[in-house]
């Protein structure tokens, strides 16, 4: 068996809420670069690869090191096509050009503040672990715990979980969620499961000013201000 891993960026040009946000000026360089040049300096990824639509993405992927050895069919580059489907399509794709691994690593390229030390330290940790899946996360910053919801009586609120309802905030177990930055998975366990947050999920904590998704425009001007100031 093969033991070679798959990077694989997913990277549709067709982007609802901030449009074009793949390849958006991010600190003086296209949003997807930044991706790239984590996972190659990584040393983890044996072929980089981005999944894309869009020529001008695969043009912008090319320039930066990454491969772009097929075209994202149309249909997976709109809604409801997700990131899973991306990536087995992607998987049968390479195997059809006689490629054939035994893991992948998912990167989004709207993470531009993961770094190479997170790539390489999740993947050594999923070989230590000897994982089937991993998924990086953070802390969230006020616990789902205690949240409320609007009550079937108008204009009144009830709680999520009532048993947690008079528990101190600080007493709350610690809740997380998934920043987008990285997924890590064994082939087989994913074409089986066609999922990537399928049980034994293995969690890989990453720190709040690292684990930005940018998905809108405050969320692009929150990424630039820690990354300047990270600078």
């Amino acid at each position: 068996m093969t033991n070679r891993t798959l990077g694989l960026i997913p990277a549709k040009g067709k982007s609802t809420r901030l449009k074009r946000k793949n390849v958006l000026d991010f600190c003086g360089k296209p949003m997807l670069s930044w991706t790239i040049e984590a996972a190659l300096e990584s040393g983890e990824i044996d072929d980089l690869v981005v999944s894309t639509e869009d020529p001008e993405i695969a043009e912008v992927a090319q320039q930066w090191g990454a491969e772009v050895p097929f075209v994202r069919p149309e249909k997976l580059a709109v809604d409801p096509a997700g990131v899973e489907t991306v990536a087995l399509d992607a998987l049968d794709r390479l195997e059809a050009l006689g490629r054939s691994y035994q893991r992948i690593v998912i990167l989004l390229p709207t993470s531009p503040l993961r770094s190479a030390e997170d790539i390489r330290a999740a993947s050594i940790l999923f070989r230590k672990q000897r994982a089937l899946s991993l998924m990086s996360v953070t802390a969230y910053d006020h616990s789902p715990y205690s949240a409320y919801r609007d009550s079937e009586e108008a204009g009144l609120l009830e709680p999520v979980f009532p048993e947690y309802n008079r528990i101190k905030s600080q007493e709350l177990a610690p809740a997380w969620r998934c920043n987008g930055a990285i997924h890590i998975l064994d082939v087989d366990f994913f074409r089986e499961h066609k999922s990537y947050t399928c049980a034994p999920l293995l969690k890989f904590e990453m720190p709040r000013e690292r684990s930005v998704d940018i998905d809108t425009q405050d969320d692009l001007l929150y990424a630039e201000f820690l990354k300047q100031r990270h600078h």
